[in-house]
């Protein structure tokens, strides 16, 4: 078993991360999954979350919303539709912002209009929660 595994994140607008990390624990959509180097082949479906990646006793969080992950030989590769890294992410005006879509699920006439704002509501509060972790 190799002693690191390599790990790749990506997200539509650029590669947030590559390299040779101890672990990565993946928000899957069955669960939070740990890989290590060697771990088993796997593909799973990815939750709105923070990926943990564990990398000389260090501890780097990213928030990401949906996407792929997928376990080979080669390693850990995570395609997420978008990522946010925790470390540079100022969080100081989440809670105005969760607050202004709360009002915009209130004020929805419309199932569509209300169903857009609770996505973007789940998704500010999935974001704060990761934060408030990192």
């Amino acid at each position: 078993m190799a002693d690191k595994l390599h790990f790749d994140l990506v997200s539509p607008e650029q590669r947030l991360f590559e390299g040779e990390v101890d672990m990565v624990v993946v928000p899957g959509e069955e669960g939070d999954f740990g890989v290590l180097p060697g771990h088993a082949p796997l593909m799973s479906a990815i939750r709105m979350g923070a990926i943990a990646v564990h990398d000389g006793g260090q501890v780097t969080r990213t928030f990401i919303r949906g996407g792929f992950a997928e376990v080979t030989p080669a390693g850990l590769s995570v395609l997420a539709e978008e990522a946010i890294d925790l470390a540079t992410f100022d969080a100081s005006g989440l809670d105005a912002e969760i607050q202004n879509a709360r009002e915009d699920i209130s004020a929805a006439k419309e199932d569509h209009e209300r169903a857009h704002a609770e996505a973007a509501l789940a998704r500010l509060e999935a974001l704060r929660d990761a934060a408030r972790a990192a």
